[in-house]
């Protein structure tokens, strides 16, 4: 489902079907730079972008499942205060890891100090439950850690000969080479332990787990003398994904594109978009926290990346955005999608194309003349809206037509002093039109449209 209009309203006008209902919300909103492409208003300051966030935060957590996920890619300007807010809304125990992505493959300017060539993505549960587990990749692609950033500290015992080494035959002491504690000495012969090794560190597994996956074939592997240990098994298994993974970031090692692969995929199908996401990381996360025919909603949906990846991955998805170019932006990227285009994850998943997906719009009001006072390019163009805006517009309640046009100053200000004027006397709450007022008579209100939303909420 694909809808345009303000993000706010479509989330508050989904509630009473989908609350609940989501089980993954993923959202890339505007970073608060001022300069980072989107085309929103990204001119915020820090309060306002802050206010804008927990909004649609607040509201987003009502749709979501009660084993739904929520992840929100930010830049460093705003990341450590998005989490206090994410924490007030989500909970603080609901919180699963800030991914860190490597978003380009771009050397820095040799004129800068230094460039930010990572984002990061914070993960919150609805209500946490430890039991389910992400799956972020098999174990035939690879060993996988067995510490982890952020789990207690422990000690664990491996069993003679249950480590293989790919470094030299040795003695090894007692010590703390990097973040794996070793605690007894032991020696290395033919590449594995001579005797039961005791290693303490922030591992994922209790002794008790560890000697379950021993009994089931799995070994451990040490790779350099930083005693960073990893562990295989013999039968493929889910394994959560990670935010550091064998020290690395979410790379292209692990097959997730960076910024520039978007943009090319982009241009393979003739569009223009600066600072799409490579289809790769949204179908990582999509694979790992979702099911086929789950539902994934986008409410910032851009060029329609998220959209396109659920589709070709089975899910059910909605995408929400209000800027003009979803017409020939996300709604053709979305066509072509449905029409089999090979870019991006396409070939990965064997996707050929296929499905349908509905359009909506919230359906305009004082947004029209929003709009039409943007649009206008002279004072007698402006003028012919303000007075269809004075006969038919919702206006602020202390706001009197007469009154307004006989201010002294009014006619003494630029066009752009006259719009900002014209805008502030637009009553907020009736930007869109509100479904109980449909039926109302001085709202050009179609047949269609109104059996449309009579059907969307169930009730025809």
């Amino acid at each position: 489902m694909l809808i345009k209009g303000n993000n706010l309203l479509a989330l508050h006008a989904l509630e009473p079907r989908l609350a609940g209902k989501v089980k993954l919300i993923y959202i890339d909103p505007p970073y608060n730079t001022g300069s980072d492409g989107f085309k929103y208003n990204d001119d915020f300051n820090h309060s306002s972008w802050l206010v804008f966030m927990k909004n649609r935060l607040e509201i987003a957590q009502k749709l979501l499942k009660d084993d739904g996920v929520i992840l929100v890619h930010c830049d460093d300007q705003e990341q450590a205060y998005l989490k206090v807010l994410m924490d007030e809304v989500f909970g603080r125990d609901n919180f699963v890891e800030t991914f860190i992505w490597k978003n380009s493959d771009n050397a820095p300017n040799l004129s800068k100090k230094s460039r930010s060539s990572v984002e990061y993505i914070h993960a919150y549960e609805k209500k946490m439950d430890k039991s389910i587990p992400y799956i972020g990749k098999l174990t035939e692609n690879g060993d996988a850690p067995l510490n982890h950033r952020g789990n207690s500290i422990k000690e664990l015992t491996f069993p003679q000969k249950s480590i293989k080494f790919n470094i030299k035959d040795c003695n090894v002491k007692v010590g703390k080479p990097d973040r794996i504690e070793i605690m007894n000495e032991f020696e290395i012969f033919d590449g594995l332990n001579d005797r039961a090794v005791r290693l303490k560190g922030d591992f994922v597994w209790t002794q008790e787990k560890l000697e379950e996956e021993i009994q089931s074939g799995t070994y451990f592997i040490v790779k350099s003398d930083k005693f960073a240990i990893r562990f295989q098994r013999l039968n493929t298994k889910p394994m959560a994904p990670e935010k550091f993974i064998g020290n690395n970031y979410l790379t292209k090692s692990l097959g997730i594109g960076t910024n520039e692969d978007a943009s090319s995929h982009l241009r393979e199908m003739n569009i223009k978009f600066a600072y799409s996401k490579p289809e790769s990381i949204v179908a990582f996360f999509i694979k790992a926290i979702t099911n086929p025919g789950d539902i994934v909603l986008d409410y910032h949906l851009g060029s329609g990346t998220t959209a396109a990846v659920a589709h070709k991955m089975g899910r059910r998805w909605i995408g929400i955005e209000q800027m003009d170019y979803i017409e020939n932006i996300t709604k053709e990227r979305l066509k072509k999608v449905i029409a089999g285009e090979q870019g991006g994850v396409s070939e990965a998943l064997k996707w050929h194309g296929g499905g349908t997906f509905v359009y909506f719009e919230l359906k305009k009001y004082n947004q029209e003349f929003l709009e039409r006072i943007m649009a206008a390019d002279s004072l007698s163009a402006l003028k012919a809206v303000q007075d269809d805006m004075f006969r038919n517009a919702f206006l602020t309640f202390w706001t009197d037509a007469r009154e307004f046009r006989e201010e002294h100053d009014y006619g003494k200000l630029s066009l752009e002093e006259r719009k900002k004027k014209l805008i502030a006397v637009l009553d907020e709450n009736h930007f869109y039109l509100n479904k109980r007022e449909m039926n109302d008579k001085r709202h050009v209100v179609s047949g269609e449209e109104k059996a449309l939303t009579t059907r969307f909420y169930g009730e025809g």
